[in-house]
């Protein structure tokens, strides 16, 4: 027992001081089949929060960058009385121990372009950071010069429709794995839709849904997990054959940056 629990106090202690290492390691089941995706261990995507209205609707995804920030996407339509909950697994459930956050301030990519959907990217700054604990810690940013190759195989996660044509959005948090594709094969399916501050995942199977928006595509970068790309559109019927269509984080981390240093 001894050395299981000095493994989870080193867990724990990756969680506090680290961005990209849960303290609970997800369980990716390979190419599974959220369109064809599975539930999540709980708290293993412990910078993954819900964006909810008052009434408790959750509407988009996001990632924790750090204690005070979260990032989602600009078409979220994100405004500051809508509220961020972290370390929330079960949606139906109301024996989790979730933190409901305000938000201060929304930074909205001023180039982002609601015809393209092109540097759809927003930051929201939290009225009161969130508590860092096993199931709520932040994923890394990458550096702009950072390049995460076609074919790598990465993970996304969010509560968005696990079929287009179903009423309701799962309780649980699901996940996927999914390969990246090159801009030029994601062409194939998109023609110049696709620019330069988009990455292309999926045709694999495996698909982003609507309620998945600004969550986080993330890819391993040595030991950590590191936020790649922002879920952003795709497939009006959430087609596994097409490949979803994110933000590219790498390309939009000057403004990032900018922001975070300015605020």
């Amino acid at each position: 027992m001894a050395n299981l629990w000095l493994l989870s106090c080193f867990a724990l202690v990756g969680a506090a001081f680290g961005c990209g290492v849960p303290a609970i390691p997800p369980m990716l089941s390979g190419l599974s089949r959220i369109v064809n995706g599975e539930d999540a261990v709980p708290g293993s995507w412990p910078w993954q929060v819900s964006l909810q209205d008052d009434t408790g609707f959750h509407f988009c995804g996001g990632s924790l960058i750090s204690e005070d920030w979260v990032v989602t996407a600009a078409h979220c339509g994100v405004k500051t009385s809508h509220l961020v909950v972290a370390g929330e697994f079960d949606q139906g459930s109301d024996a989790e121990d979730i933190q409901v956050l305000k938000i201060a301030k929304v930074f909205k990519n001023p180039k982002y372009n609601t015809i393209t959907t092109n540097n759809d990217i927003t930051l929201l700054k939290l009225a009161t950071p969130a508590r860092f604990s096993q199931t709520v810690s932040a994923v890394c940013l990458p550096d702009e010069a950072d390049d995460f190759a076609a074919g790598t195989l990465c993970a996304t996660t969010g509560w968005g429709l696990t079929k287009y044509s179903n009423e309701n959005t799962p309780d649980k948090l699901q996940q996927a794995a999914l390969p990246l594709l090159s801009n030029d094969k994601c062409k194939k399916f998109w023609g110049n839709k696709i620019t330069d501050a988009m990455v292309c995942a999926g045709a694999s199977g495996v698909s982003s849904c609507m309620g998945d928006s600004g969550g986080p595509l993330v890819c391993q970068k040595g030991a950590a997990w590191t936020l790649v790309g922002i879920v952003s559109w795709g497939s009006g019927i959430c087609s596994t054959s097409t490949p979803a269509v994110y933000a590219r984080v790498t390309e939009l981390m000057p403004w990032v940056r900018q922001i975070l240093a300015n605020n």
